[in-house]
């Protein structure tokens, strides 16, 4: 009966967070967070993807014949470290090999001197030749190996230069492909139109992944979807193969002219194009292949751009696919702020000025294709990038702003405000870049296998763009909120939860989905709200966590489910039952247990596991500001609602 009892009281203590526990986690990881504010004001985390990006950096070195040992020595090291238990590289953390980002981890480790009778080098072939080899690659992939002369440049699907000529009403034209497709695609056009051949000083090759040599391969196609515009454009892909070669050399030297003329006008100093890692590649490629010196202006400042996404640290060298300033800033402007410290508002408000010198007013990006006269008022996701703002970051900084001090922030927030307003596509929703940027059969082309060639609205971007226009005072009865309102409705799965697109993946869809229904009025007794709710509580693990891996990007997957519960996907869904009206719920009490019990020695939280997403399938991200602050946000919000 003691032991009972005693049993009991353990269950009632679990179950029940004290005070004084939460107040102190909040308190330590408040004080954490402002010791890692920078000088200025801002914050900044790393950002990590798969082995793919560090592969290529170290390939690029190779194709320039600008080998840098101590930096190969230490990016050979980190993508060895990343090999999966299956002998291949994956996607995620956890995750299974992915054939193209095996074949780019394993020709990188090659050429930094790795022996192919290595044991990791054997059990990688082994893997790869088990699922068909290199020839099964994406088309990115293709297209390096193809600089380096290991495969003929037929297998990359046709994409001439001359489409920088079609005109602006064409199918093709670039203005209906997502910002990181027009920025990785239109210097990358410049490569394959030069047939760029990798110096590469060592002789490496890799041979030795291909299941039947290279060129007897027939079928190169890496999406064999019978489909009607797949079958159309297949067959149009082997008609442009035939004609390219044919076309008019001034024609094309004017597509040259073209797309040289985009980059150099979108450089973006030493921030780089489109301030993405593939992009920011392809740009020091083209500049190479038209003959540029290194030192020629345009060429070291793309240099000085990659180099600045090297991250360097002892037994740690890395390249990030970009960089995260301003979304790390703001978010955890956002979680300070929920504690109503006065440290936390000080903190919050030197972060607040710092993101107001960053919002865009005076360039006219190419969002404004689609919205021409719309005036410019958004925040770009990096430190510059001043042709790409996107809705999800300007409207996580306006909420802090709004918070912060409505008067004091007044103008930019209705600079920003007007924008996203104008930024809503005609369907209600909102995509990150571009608006109407739905043209759906492209991804069907056989260059756009990974079929991430848009921006189309999505649930999460809408959600905080809802979020966002609430927290103005523009509840349901305005238009602009209840079309986003109406679009939501229309995008909840069946089983209640909600896609997220840029974070992974039903837990972060859901709870963004959740926060927008509350803050826009929408009672919690609603059933799409209830519906939500019960997903969430559904997918609760016995930890009193909650985590979800990539592999739920895959239709047949299980939906919300992972190896392990994680930091920053147990706070999203704490925020979302609480948004539902859950907070006296058991299961928020066993949440917020497990974020207590996961505290690390600073008083913060970490986590191994990817839960972001740069595109589903194809490439995931891990931000490491997300399990340092979205746990905090939680914490806060239960306080306050206990309170």
């Amino acid at each position: 009966m003691q032991d009972h009892n005693a049993s009991t009281t353990l269950r009632v203590q679990r179950a029940e967070p004290s005070a004084k526990a939460v107040s102190d986690a909040v308190a330590e990881a408040t004080d954490a967070l402002i010791r890692r504010q920078q000088a200025d004001g801002h914050w900044v985390f790393e950002l990590e993807a798969d082995a793919t990006i560090p592969s290529e950096y170290l390939l690029l070195h190779h194709i320039l014949d600008e080998i840098d040992p101590e930096l190969e020595a230490g990016l050979a090291a980190f993508i060895r470290g990343r090999q999966g238990k299956d002998g291949g590289w994956p996607l995620f953390f956890g995750g299974a090999m992915d054939i193209s980002c095996s074949v780019k981890a394993y020709f990188a480790l090659k050429a930094a001197g790795d022996s192919p009778d290595a044991p990791h080098m054997c059990r990688a072939r082994e893997a790869i030749l088990a699922r068909g080899g290199a020839a099964r690659c994406n088309v990115f992939t293709r297209i390096l190996l193809a600089q380096f002369g290991q495969i003929p440049w037929r297998a990359v699907p046709a994409m001439p230069v001359e489409v920088m000529n079609l005109p602006p009403w064409s199918p093709f034209h670039i203005s209906r492909i997502s910002y990181w497709s027009r920025t990785v695609v239109v210097p990358l056009l410049v490569v394959m139109a030069h047939r760029l051949r990798a110096r590469n000083p060592r002789g490496i090759g890799i041979a030795e992944l291909f299941t039947e040599p290279p060129e007897r391969v027939r079928n190169w196609h890496s999406n064999n979807n019978r489909g009607g515009w797949a079958t159309l454009f297949r067959a149009l892909d082997a008609a442009l193969h035939a004609v390219e070669p044919r076309l008019p050399a001034n024609g094309r030297q004017t597509a040259i002219d073209r797309a040289v003329r985009f980059v150099t006008e979108r450089l973006n100093g030493e921030d780089g194009l489109g301030a993405i890692f593939p992009a920011m590649v392809n740009a020091v490629l083209m500049f190479h292949c038209l003959g540029m010196p290194a030192d020629h202006p345009d060429a070291a400042t793309a240099r000085r751009a990659l180099r600045g996404l090297v991250v360097r640290q002892p037994g740690r060298v890395y390249c990030q696919p970009c960089l995260s300033p301003v979304w790390d800033t703001a978010i955890i402007c956002n979680a300070l702020l929920e504690t109503g410290s006065p440290l936390a508002r000080a903190a919050a408000r030197r972060g607040a000025d710092w993101l107001i010198d960053r919002q865009i007013l005076d360039v006219e990006g190419d969002w404004a294709w689609q919205r021409p006269g719309l005036a410019s008022g958004g925040w770009a996701f990096q430190y510059n990038n001043a042709h790409y703002p996107d809705t999800d970051d300007t409207a996580m900084v306006v909420m802090a702003l709004q918070r912060l001090d409505a008067d004091r922030y007044g103008e930019p927030i209705r600079r920003a405000r007007d924008w996203i307003v104008g930024m809503q596509s005609r369907n209600g929703g909102w995509g990150a870049f571009d608006a109407e940027n739905q043209h759906d059969f492209l991804n069907h082309i056989p260059f756009a296998d990974h079929g991430a060639l848009l921006d189309p609205p999505t649930s999460d971007v809408t959600a905080r763009c809802v979020m966002m226009l609430a927290r103005l005072g523009e509840g349901r009865d305005t238009v602009p909120t209840r079309r986003g309102l109406t679009f939501l409705e229309r995008e909840q799965e069946s089983d209640g939860a909600w896609f997220g697109r840029w974070g992974t993946n039903y837990v972060y869809g859901t709870w963004s989905a959740l926060e927008a229904l509350n803050a826009a009025g929408v009672p919690h007794s609603a059933v799409a709200v209830q519906r939500a709710a019960q997903w969430l509580l559904t997918h609760q693990r016995a930890d009193g966590g909650w985590g979800e891996d990539g592999a739920s990007y895959w239709a047949g997957n299980p939906r919300g489910e992972g190896a392990v519960s994680t930091a920053s996907q147990t706070a999203w869904a704490l925020l979302g039952l609480m948004a539902a009206g859950k907070g006296n719920h058991p299961a928020v009490d066993r949440g917020i247990e497990y974020l207590l019990s996961a505290r690390d020695a600073e008083g913060l939280w970490s986590e191994e596991p990817f839960t972001a997403v740069g595109f589903p399938r194809v490439f995931y991200l891990k931000y490491h500001g997300y399990a340092a602050s979205f746990p905090l946000w939680a914490l806060a919000r239960y306080r306050a609602l206990r309170a």
